[in-house]
């Protein structure tokens, strides 16, 4: 048990130098993601047929295509066509492409959660479609869709381990190198977890309490 313990601790400061860069990515992910999301949910619901369409296109593309075959498509696929991406901005790109896809249809569902009443109290006090749109839809239905997304963004941290396959050094690609070094796979690997679940847990945990608060207010 020693001789693991100190395996841990020996190897703490390059797995946190991995999981820095984890957040990071998430974060970069999501601040680029769910606005991405607004717009399409948004635009799924649009009367014009071409933003319609191209809305329909990205979000059952983006949820179609597992994560892994996105960001393989960054990395790989497009050096081809002459781009060339480097491995976080490829993650960024995949993964920000796959939360864009997912959030628009939680959006999309708490705007549809907004009682027609209030749409229509609105436009009795002579709102246009924008006002209508920013005072009264959005504010009532994000709120209805926070507890989802919140949850959301826990299994993106979780799904940026998946970009140890293009090389970047997040946490999972960290405990790669290092099990490959060591030949302690296992142990390397279930610090790596328990580094994971001492962020997710906490979260998931977070999302259920905000969630039990927010129902107990009706929209």
């Amino acid at each position: 048990m020693k001789e693991l313990l100190d395996f841990w601790i020996e190897s703490t400061p390059n797995l946190l130098d991995g999981l820095i860069v984890s957040l990071q990515v998430t974060a970069v992910i999501l601040a680029i993601g769910i606005p991405f999301g607004l717009l399409l949910a948004l635009g799924v619901e649009s009367k014009n047929k071409f933003t319609k369409w191209f809305s329909l296109f990205a979000v059952e593309v983006g949820r179609g295509a597992p994560a892994l075959v996105l960001l393989q498509f960054a990395y790989f696929g497009l050096p081809p066509v002459g781009i060339t991406l480097s491995s976080f901005s490829a993650t960024v790109l995949a993964l920000a492409w796959n939360t864009a896809a997912y959030t628009s249809e939680i959006i999309r569902a708490g705007i549809d959660a907004v009682p027609h009443g209030e749409k229509e109290a609105a436009a009795s006090m002579c709102f246009s479609k924008i006002d209508t749109l920013r005072f009264v839809v959005l504010p009532q239905g994000l709120r209805v869709a926070a507890p989802a997304l919140l949850g959301f963004a826990v299994l993106m941290l979780q799904a940026t381990s998946l970009s140890f396959t293009v090389a970047l050094p997040e946490l999972t690609s960290q405990a790669h190198i290092i099990g490959s070094s060591t030949f302690k796979y296992m142990a390397i690997l279930s610090y790596a977890g328990i580094m994971y679940a001492s962020i997710c847990i906490p979260a998931t945990i977070l999302v259920s309490v905000l969630e039990k608060q927010l129902g107990k207010h009706t929209i």
